[in-house]
């Protein structure tokens, strides 16, 4: 399903381009200068965007659901271990023992940190 999305998609933007020579001129100065890969693109609101799940991998202490992404932001809940979390996107943070990765929670407006939860693939950035 996903495969004859992507085609759709693909091939709309290609139909778009051939029409329309001058937008493919159009890009903003803001673009990236390299393709981005296609599940970055898909906004993590939009309504088809596959979720993300992640379970959280603590060794036995509950996992903390911060207010943002960093150690520095108040603690909005907790999660417990081998809890399977649904995930929006990824954005960066303070560091966790080297790792400065964060999770937001899909239902949720708070952040984990990606040291301590194991994702199923690849999410968005934020």
């Amino acid at each position: 399903m996903i495969r004859r999305t992507l085609r759709s998609a693909l091939l709309t933007t290609v139909a778009v381009l051939a029409f329309l020579p001058g937008a493919a001129a159009a890009t903003p100065a803001s673009a990236a200068p390299y393709p981005v890969p296609a599940q970055h693109r898909v906004h993590p609101s939009h309504p088809h965007a596959v979720p993300a799940a992640g379970r959280v991998v603590t060794h036995g202490a509950r996992l903390n659901v911060r207010s943002g992404p960093g150690t520095g932001y108040r603690v909005i809940g907790h999660r417990h271990v081998h809890r399977v979390l649904a995930l929006r996107c990824r954005t960066f943070g303070s560091g966790v023992y080297g790792n400065h990765l964060w999770y937001r929670l899909r239902h949720h407006r708070g952040y984990v940190s990606a040291r301590y939860v194991h994702v199923d693939r690849a999410l968005p950035w934020c």
